[in-house]
């Protein structure tokens, strides 16, 4: 065969070969569309557990949000809304709240929620030990449609906290996950997916396709190549490099990921336990190096723990509070008796494409003070286990998010005897400006004292803090109907094709 004839063959075998893959790819879309079904690639498993009330991680919240609902919710503003109560009326002296139960509201099961069930679901979470600002609950009345919850004392972010998930009395948390929401849970394997499927007999207008399937791709390679040959129409947390390569057959949305990235810095480690050492740190970081290398210079930087939709708690000036500067940085080192740097090993879960990018920037940036970093690039399970529960590891990056958008979700981790304080931060005057604010008898002396402890952190440079990063989302041409939340979330329901 001569080099001619030999180059149109491979040229048309080529031809043959990427129409008979688009072929497949766009039939399995099409089949998806007929079916109205979508599935949605997430970068880790879910806990083992899918209790509600005990899930640390941002993605389990992110996924239950769709199958649980408390008696309000969040809207896509981060105004509550009702939910399984139509209506809540306060006391005069702000001890009282009364919610009436919308009727006919259905668990999944099919049973109809009743009021013993929201008191067994208040009580549940109350026993759970994660939702420490229920200890606040003095009383919880019920009535044939109404629940009161009688308060010690005011809180003006109690509503928030009612978005909590509301459960069957009795509820088997060995059983299947039963809520009120839009979908309702079908089955789940293993680092491999979780289906969800639409709930017929939701109270409100209910989701607009029949079926979600999460799939589970812990390899970021492996997520991109399956969004590029079909099997994955929305996908969220991307990094630009990987939405740079969907514009094809995705539109790229940009929202924020609403999460604090930092390097978290474990102060049980000798350097970092050194005030002047973190402060040095600080000055290390150059914010829009990551931002550029991450997401094309967007993101939004923070300098303490709370996000840009937090609004009145956020304080953007504490990101100016260290200005990069890597003489400085050196200086302080020397000055915290380390002129020659010191050893430090940032674990990362390497299923976050995003995080793993910006270590590798900051890794250089803290090389450069002549802090000798190792990246550990670990399995999602080992860090939950290692990290956040074990607290064995140095420095992290992570983003931070909050349950509930309240400051004490974001700000109580860092007390000293927080349970979820893996950071082993304390401070005598970090913990005291927190129980002011949780004793404020007033929503501006709360504020006050919780905008104190965003100061705390940032001047004392709890952790390397960096951004919240912008959230790229990749929905495939011929979806609509996505929305960005205040919240780590992802609402489902309103994702339709057009």
């Amino acid at each position: 065969m001569n080099k001619r004839i030999l180059t149109l063959f491979l040229s048309l075998t080529l031809l043959l070969s990427l129409a008979a893959c688009g072929s497949k790819d766009t039939n399995a879309t099409d089949a998806r569309r007929d079916a109205n079904e979508i599935v949605v690639g997430i970068a880790q498993d879910l806990e083992n557990s899918l209790d509600p009330y005990t899930s640390v991680t941002a993605a389990n919240r992110e996924v239950l949000f769709n199958v649980f609902e408390g008696l309000v919710k969040p809207d896509a503003d981060g105004n509550l809304i009702p939910a399984v109560a139509e209506r809540w009326e306060i006391s005069d002296d702000q001890l009282t709240y009364t919610f009436h139960l919308r009727p006919g509201v259905k668990f999944h099961d099919g049973s109809e929620v009743t009021a013993m069930d929201v008191a067994w679901s208040i009580d549940k979470a109350m026993q759970s030990g994660s939702w420490k600002a229920l200890d606040n609950i003095d009383a919880v009345n019920i009535g044939d449609t109404f629940v009161s919850v009688v308060l010690k004392a005011a809180d003006s972010d109690f509503l928030s906290y009612m978005t909590l998930a509301i459960i069957p009395e009795e509820y088997d948390y060995g059983a299947d996950p039963v809520g009120t929401g839009p979908f309702r849970y079908v089955s789940r394997a293993a680092q491999q997916n979780l289906v969800l499927e639409r709930f017929a007999d939701y109270w409100g207008e209910g989701a607009k396709v029949d079926k979600v399937t999460y799939q589970i791709y812990e390899n970021a390679e492996a997520l991109v190549l399956a969004l590029k040959s079909g099997a994955v129409d929305i996908c969220a947390h991307l990094t630009a490099t990987q939405a740079n390569q969907l514009t094809e057959s995705f539109n790229i949305l940009e929202g924020t990921m609403n999460l604090v990235q930092a390097v978290y810095l474990n102060h049980a480690y000798e350097p970092l336990a050194n005030e002047t050492v973190r402060k040095a740190l600080c000055y290390a970081l150059d914010r829009e190096q990551v931002f550029d290398v991450v997401a094309d210079g967007h993101g939004t930087a923070v300098g303490s723990s709370m996000y840009p939709n937090f609004r009145k708690y956020f304080l953007p000036e504490l990101a100016d509070l260290y200005p990069h500067d890597t003489e400085k940085a050196k200086a302080m080192l020397a000055e915290a008796g380390y002129p020659n740097g010191f050893d430090l090993t940032i674990t990362v879960p390497s299923n976050y494409q995003p995080h793993m990018d910006t270590a590798q920037v900051v890794a250089e940036q803290l090389r450069a003070i002549g802090v000798n970093v190792t990246i550990d690039p670990v399995e999602w399970a080992s860090w939950l286990e290692n990290v956040y529960s074990g607290r064995r590891y140095q420095a992290t990056v992570v983003g931070v998010d909050a349950s509930t958008l309240t400051a004490r979700a974001m700000l109580e981790r860092f007390t000293s005897t927080a349970s979820n304080n893996f950071t082993n931060y304390s401070n005598a005057e970090y913990d005291e400006a927190f129980a002011a604010a949780i004793r404020a008898t007033t929503d501006e002396e709360a504020t006050a004292q919780y905008l104190r402890c965003e100061e705390i952190l940032a001047e004392t440079a709890a952790n390397v803090y960096i951004q919240d990063l912008a959230d790229l989302v990749a929905v495939r041409k011929g979806l609509s109907g996505y929305r960005f939340y205040p919240l780590y979330a992802i609402d489902l329901s309103t994702v339709t094709y057009t």
